[in-house]
Parts: structure tokens; C-alpha cells; sequence
């Protein structure tokens, strides 16, 4: 190293501000040859030693932190707070739209699913229920409305009310139940995941009735891009609003986090003694040893979860009704899929042949179709979908 290179190497070394070198080198100047040798030997290796030193000091907060346990970071909820702050990453399943915060938005991204709490208020849900009941009832027939029974009582003789129903399915044709699906308060949260051509594309109002000891009211482990042609997956958010308590005794929801990351598994009817509902499809050769979480939730509270998360529901143990009302959510901007030669092609022919008895064998009707005759748009403009 030359005497001119030196200077910039002692101020790094050094962090001293280049008008205290400039005093340094007047007075490096007025030494002999010899005196600058050694003065400039002197400097360069002071210079050296507090390099070491704060390398030194580097090394062993990188080396505490290698030491610390994956679990003792995960653990601490601060943690990924500082790391989000300071090292922003990129996220893949929600969008910023200043509404979730970075702790709401990571929680997503890993889990797949984020629980809202007291997002509806108990006059929309009381309002929502009353116009169950009347349709239960048969003052009103709401067009394209599906009515669904349980299998363990469809052949009894239930009176016309809402004990013989046991889910509502595409609703979009009733103003007072379809009210829900574009509630501002839920689709400030679901433009966090689709964007802001939002449509409603399934509806869903279920009425989880006392299981009769045949365990059909349950719900198997199933994944709901099983049942969309439309993608892509990440821009698809369920909102699940629970219309009173809801907990493991009347069969809450059931999620395995992380699940979302995972590719779309094949689905069938699984093979239960006491039967099982129509179309309630579940994962094939699932592994019911897989670690779940039982989402409890009070009235008005709401689960948001992607299509892929992995989610049932266990049984209704009480003597009362579990309700809950739920609207799937896509962007606009979504495009549809053929699925023949998939693993969807089993709910594909399933679909068609229930559109067919409901329109008549005259209009033919594929899986695509059926979804663009029911998606609705609820915000922004209809681009694709």
C-alpha cells in the first residue's frame, strides 16, 4: 500500500471525518521519510485493530443468533415483527391496501387464514336469520336457491321449517340474504386478497343441525378449489361469518394451518358408515393424524381463509343448530379453466348433472357456465370473470 492509499483506508478504519485526517496529514507531512514510515505503519495497524474488533463483534451476534432454536424464534410474535420491519419480504397472498397490518398480513401468509373478530353486527346476523327461517318455511322462493337436507333426515318427516334444511346454497338471487356479501365492512378485508374487482361467486348460508349418531354432520377435510374452475387460487378468500357461538361442541370450523402452500390434492365422497352430504367431497387417503386447529368464534366474527387451506368441520353434539353464512370471494380478474382430464372432473360431471335437473335436460349447461350464471359483481368493474 502506497502512502496516498492510505488515507482513505484510516478514515473506514477509523470512522473519523475527513476534517480530522486533513489535520493528521499536515502534521504526517512535516515528518521525514523515516518518521512517516513508521507513523504511517503505527496508523495502519491501529487502524487494523478496530476493524478486528467490531468484525469480532459482528460475528458474535450472528453466532447468538444461529445458536438460538427455530421454536424460540417463532415463539416470540416480536420477532417477526422486527424482521418484517427491517428485512421486508415478499408477500404472496395478500395485497397492501393500508387495511391489515404487517403482524395480520404474515399471519396470513403462513397460516392461510385470519380470524376477524366482531366484523358483522348482530342486527345484520339477526336479519339474516329471519330470512332464513322464512324461506325455510316457504314464504318465499328465492330463483336458482339451492336447499340442501341432511342426509340422516331427508326421508323424515320433518315439519316445513328450518329443522329440515341444513344449508342454503347460491343465494345470489335474494337481496336480503345476498346483503351480506357486499357488507363494506367484509369487502375492506377481502380487496386484501382478490384486489378491487371483486365478485361473488358461491354463497352459502349453513344450518348445522344436532348429529344423530350417524356422525353425518360433519364436514370431511376437504380443500374449496376443488370445486372452483377459476384461477388463480391466490387471488380466490372465503369470508365465514359465524351467526352465533360456535365451538368444538357444535362443530367449529377445523383448519391445518399452512396448507395453502400446497398444490390442489384429489377429492371424493369418503367412505363413512352413516353416509355422507351431497357434494361434501374430502381430500383422498387424508391422514387424519394431522395436526388441526379448532376455530372458535362468537357471534359476528369472521374467518378469512384461501382456497387451498386444508378445513372441515366436526360434529354438531349439542341439541341446537350451528348457523354460519359465508360468501367466496375472486378478482374479477380471474380467468376460467378447463378441468376435464383432472382431478376435478369428478365435482365437474357432479355439477353439470344437478344444473341439468334444475334447467332441464333442453339447456346444456358446462361446469364454467354454471359459475359465470352465479358470480355477481360486488365492487369495482367486471373484467373477466
Amino acid at each position: 500500500m502506497s502512502v496516498k492509499d492510505f488515507w482513505p483506508c484510516y478514515i473506514k478504519a477509523n470512522k473519523s471525518s475527513w476534517f480530522q485526517v486533513r489535520h493528521a496529514q499536515v502534521q504526517f507531512d512535516g515528518f521525514d521519510s523515516a518518521g512517516q514510515s513508521f507513523l504511517f505503519l503505527s496508523l495502519f495497524f491501529v487502524g487494523l485493530n478496530k476493524m478486528s474488533l467490531r468484525a469480532a463483534d459482528r460475528l458474535a451476534v450472528v453466532l447468538n443468533h444461529l445458536d438460538r432454536s427455530s421454536s424460540a424464534i417463532r415463539s416470540s410474535f416480536t420477532s417477526a415483527q422486527t424482521v418484517s420491519y427491517h428485512h421486508p419480504r415478499s408477500l404472496r397472498y395478500t395485497l397492501d391496501t393500508n387495511v391489515l397490518s404487517p403482524e395480520q398480513r404474515i399471519a396470513y401468509e403462513e397460516n392461510g387464514f385470519l380470524l376477524i373478530k366482531n366484523l358483522v353486527s348482530e342486527e345484520d346476523i339477526d336479519r339474516f336469520g329471519a330470512e332464513f327461517e322464512r324461506i325455510c318455511k316457504g314464504e318465499i322462493k328465492v330463483p336458482g336457491l339451492l336447499v340442501m337436507k341432511d342426509v340422516a333426515i331427508a326421508n323424515t318427516e320433518f315439519v316445513q321449517d328450518q329443522k329440515a334444511v341444513s344449508k342454503l346454497q347460491d343465494f345470489q338471487e335474494d337481496p336480503e340474504l345476498f346483503r351480506y356479501c357486499a357488507l363494506p365492512q367484509i369487502l375492506k378485508y377481502v380487496e386484501c386478497f382478490t384486489g378491487p374487482n371483486i365478485m361473488a361467486m358461491h354463497t352459502m348460508l349453513i344450518n348445522k343441525p344436532p348429529d344423530t349418531g350417524k356422525k353425518t354432520s360433519r364436514h370431511p377435510m376437504h380443500q374449496d378449489l376443488h370445486y372452483f374452475p377459476f384461477r388463480p387460487a391466490d387471488r380466490i378468500v372465503c369470508a365465514w361469518t359465524a351467526m352465533e357461538k360456535v365451538n368444538r361442541q357444535n362443530g367449529c370450523l377445523v383448519v391445518l394451518p399452512g396448507t395453502h402452500k400446497s398444490t390442489l390434492q384429489e377429492h371424493d365422497y369418503p367412505d363413512w358408515e352413516g353416509g355422507v352430504n351431497k357434494m361434501y367431497h374430502g381430500i383422498r387417503n387424508y391422514d387424519p393424524s394431522n395436526p388441526r386447529l379448532h376455530v372458535e368464534m362468537e357471534k359476528g366474527d369472521t374467518l378469512f381463509f384461501h382456497p387451498l387451506l386444508i378445513h372441515g368441520s366436526g360434529m354438531n353434539k349439542t341439541q341446537g343448530f350451528r348457523k354460519a353464512i359465508s360468501c367466496h370471494y375472486a378478482s374479477a380478474d380471474c380467468y376460467y379453466i378447463n378441468v376435464n382430464g383432472t382431478s376435478q372432473e369428478n365435482i365437474s360431471k357432479e355439477v353439470e348433472d344437478i344444473a341439468t335437473k334444475k334447467y332441464g335436460a333442453d339447456i346444456s349447461m358446462s361446469f364454467e357456465e354454471t359459475w359465470a350464471l352465479r358470480g355477481r359483481l360486488v365492487h369495482g368493474e367486471r373484467t373477466s370473470l
